[in-house]
């Protein structure tokens, strides 16, 4: 429950022999509980990874005994494998019961949740609900509190409901942090696309973001929502700018305001009540402080959204409201703070006076002892000579001294002074009479914090019965907070028309007009080559060939971060760009061993390329950088051919980079697989790449040419020549007679995919017919 972007997710994990995974994931900073349950297609437990990278979770809770399906290590083994870092709880498999953790969800879910329909998920969830239960009791009884009925949000997801992106992928494309400095740049831990999109100003926000990237949307209508959103404020500027200065006034720890009213402590003894009980009513009085400050600038929000007229903010608008019931309570000069001395006393005056006379009393005897350390100090400068001694504050030793050490006497500091300690060119120290004066202080702030929730009591259960609005109003702050501070912050403040808005269909071409990279374009701006993408169900497969370092990875890559954009609802770095929507996204990027699971390069390539070809969906996109490079030459070319034709029989999109030219080959076979090469120019024997995307100009014996710049001998690269030269005879042959037969079948394809094509365009009848009559005059003139 602490603030920054530190996880809060305590998740819990059970699996049958079917293969069957339920994973329950609470969330102890908005006190929400999701729901998951599925089937593991992996041996690796690659979808149970996905869900794990997503929530990072501070505590993996598991059953005692491994009831792992034949041939599979279990979750347990899991945990202890992959996240040793992470704390294990075991608890007894009776704790896991689906039937306790339906009647849990029942009482803890929101009252005006429409997603708990149980009698709906009950079936579905069952192994859900049964880690729901584990954890929620761990919870309680870890954190000694107790959940309070009706506070908190259900949902029953996981990740099936947005895109899949496999942990791998999200590790290849850089979503979240990079995978190593970019050559010629100095380090940067933040050139990812996170931390290229990440200028949110809450906690929240920033947490929505990630949680998008890694779970992209599916459902075109919510995406269409988010673009009309941003259509709205990159066309006006005075609502982009009145949202961004009221966002500004929001706490940047809202979304961490809910658990506070969503949990009660549990009963103490006596002897351990007062210190427990002093910090916990200090945490309570600063979320009503919070709750306060936020609530104070929702009507210049509304006064902002008023005119707003897209869908989106309407709704925004629509669902927010004032609540006066705290300022009757609250004082109204009171605000949240971050210097430690100034949020403790804004907490101690949290209440108006004349409620509790005891409270009353408790801040009188703050207030003095204030004083008196404050006099105390100035006794010490004037006594001693100490001109620029100060008082700093913090949390966890109260008020210390603290003067340059250029100040000191010539005998050093009298023994009065204790713990005395060096930091830079100051020194720090305390004396007996400043540490019992120390002690007093807390001692009554603690007292001012325990009558204050008091006082608050009635308050704090009002808003308990309004969870439901706080809920609601966290979302909606930090939805707005990622699509104006992220989201309209990153397109306006690049060129215009930098960035367009992407269109969805529901079975129709990926076309992208210009595509550059959203990452590199920011380290290298105006120095980035674009590139066009086209992909459709009558051409569902390109083969990307080139030399090195020609810009192959950075297309792949490139391509799927602007889908990734695309279905979080944001524009894209393209002149144009049209999508269907991707369920699942995969790639197989790079080459190394594998020593945590005692893997060579190969066998790494071979468990990745698995995992595709076991879980692809009609919908999918798969990336390919190179594929069987790390065994023999003839078995590798073997293998990727064979993978190439499994995927061709897919409807899923598929960009496939390689070396292999006999890959090429696939074009005169299939007439859905297009070949595209990076254009590089020969000059005096030396490459220069152009980055650019072509159709067919391919460079002959590019790695000879790298060969010789190497250094190679040239009785070497000769010979290397010579060689190649008989093999180019033999291949020759080969596809002139591929070529023959397969030429029929290519036209009639063609025709097919322009008519496919033509079925997505917008244009008139008459446009529509005249495209029809020159394709069928091209037909049969034979230009196709």
């Amino acid at each position: 429950m602490d603030g920054g972007d530190r996880s809060s997710f305590i998740v819990g994990i059970i699996e049958n022999r079917a293969k069957e995974v339920g994973l329950a994931a609470f969330d102890l900073r908005t006190a929400a509980l999701h729901l998951s349950q599925f089937i593991e297609t992996s041996h690796s437990y690659q979808n149970t990874k996905t869900l794990l990278y997503y929530y990072d979770p501070t505590d993996i809770i598991v059953p005692q005994i491994k009831m792992a399906p034949d041939g599979m290590a279990g979750v347990s083994a899991l945990v202890d494998s992959s996240y040793s870092l992470t704390n294990k709880v075991i608890l007894a498999r009776g704790c896991f019961d689906d039937t306790k953790g339906a009647m849990l969800v029942k009482n803890l879910a929101v009252k005006e949740s429409s997603a708990l329909i149980l009698d709906t998920y009950y079936k579905q969830y069952y192994l859900g609900l049964a880690a729901a239960a584990a954890t929620i009791k761990w919870v309680e009884s870890e954190k000694g509190i107790s959940i309070t009925n009706h506070s908190v949000l259900i949902t029953f997801n996981g990740s099936f409901d947005h895109m899949s992106i496999d942990t791998t992928s999200v590790q290849n494309l850089e979503l979240i942090e990079p995978l190593a400095s970019i050559p010629g740049l100095p380090s940067n831990k933040k050139n990812s696309l996170f931390h290229t999109l990440n200028s949110t100003k809450t906690v929240g926000g920033s947490r929505l973001l990630r949680a998008n990237l890694l779970q992209p949307l599916k459902d075109i209508e919510t995406i269409n929502a988010r673009l009309d959103c941003l259509d709205e404020l990159t066309s006006n500027e005075n609502l982009f700018f009145g949202l961004s200065q009221v966002l500004q006034k929001i706490p940047k720890d809202i979304d961490r305001v809910l658990c506070h009213f969503c949990f009660k402590p549990k009963k103490l003894s006596v002897e351990s009540s007062k210190c427990t009980s002093g910090r916990r009513s200090q945490m309570i009085v600063a979320s009503v402080v919070l709750l306060k400050e936020a609530l104070e600038a929702l009507p210049l929000l509304s006064e902002v959204l008023k005119n707003a007229k897209s869908f989106l903010l309407c709704k925004i608008h629509k669902s927010i409201c004032e609540n006066e019931t705290i300022e009757e309570v609250i004082d109204a000069d009171v605000c949240h703070a971050r210097a430690p001395f100034v949020m403790r006393t804004q907490q101690c005056f949290a209440v108006k006076s004349g409620l509790d006379g005891f409270l009353d009393v408790a801040r009188k005897s703050f207030c003095d002892t204030s004083e008196a350390i404050h006099a105390l100090a100035k006794k010490y400068r004037e006594d001693m000579n100490l001109p620029n001694l100060k008082i700093p504050f913090n949390n966890r030793q109260g008020f210390y001294m603290s003067m340059p050490e250029k100040d000191l006497p010539e005998g050093g500091l009298p023994k009065i002074f204790i713990q005395v300690t060096k930091q830079g060119k100051n020194i720090h120290c305390s004396t007996q009479q400043l540490i019992s004066l120390n002690i007093r202080n807390k001692s009554a702030a603690t007292e001012c914090y325990i009558r204050t929730e008091r006082c608050l009591e009635g308050l704090i259960d009002s808003v308990r019965e309004d969870i439901f609005f706080l809920i609601l109003l966290s979302e909606s702050l930090c939805l707005l907070d990622m699509i104006v501070n992220s989201f309209a912050h990153m397109i306006l403040s690049k060129p215009v028309d930098h960035y367009t808005r992407p269109e969805f269909t529901e079975n129709g071409p990926m076309a992208i007009e210009a595509g550059r990279h959203p990452v590199i374009e920011c380290i290298r701006p105006g120095g980035f080559v674009a590139n066009n993408t086209f992909l459709s169900e009558a051409s569902n497969m390109v083969i990307i060939m080139g030399p090195n370092m020609s810009g192959k990875s950075t297309f792949l890559k490139q391509v799927c971060l602007i889908v990734i954009l695309a279905q979080i609802g944001c524009y894209v770095p393209a002149h144009f760009a049209t999508f269907r929507v991707v369920d699942r996204l995969f790639t197989r990027i790079g080459t190394g061993d594998n020593l945590e699971t005692n893997s060579s390069t190969f066998m790494t390539e071979m468990k990745e390329t698995a995992f595709i070809v076991q879980n692809v969906s009609p919908r999918s996109l798969i990336v390919i950088d190179e594929l069987g490079r790390a065994t023999s030459s003839l078995d590798g070319l073997a293998i990727a051919w064979s993978c190439c034709e499994y995927l061709l029989s897919l409807q899923a999109y598929t960009i496939f980079a390689t070396h292999m030219e006999r890959l090429a080959d696939l074009a005169s076979m299939y007439p859905n697989v297009k070949v595209c090469h990076f254009q590089v120019d020969v000059k005096a024997n030396r490459m220069d790449f152009k980055f650019a995307l072509k159709g067919l100009s391919n460079v002959p014996h590019y790695g000879l040419l790298l060969a010789s710049v190497a250094g190679l001998p040239n009785s070497v690269v000769e010979e290397a020549k010579c060689v190649t030269q008989k093999i180019m005879e033999e291949e020759r042959s080969y596809l002139q007679l591929n070529h023959k037969q397969y030429l029929p079948l290519r036209k009639e394809y063609h025709v097919a995919q322009k008519v496919l094509c033509l079925k997505y365009a917008n244009m008139s009848e008459e446009d529509l017919r005249s495209s029809l009559q020159t394709l069928k005059e091209s037909f049969i003139d034979g230009r196709i």
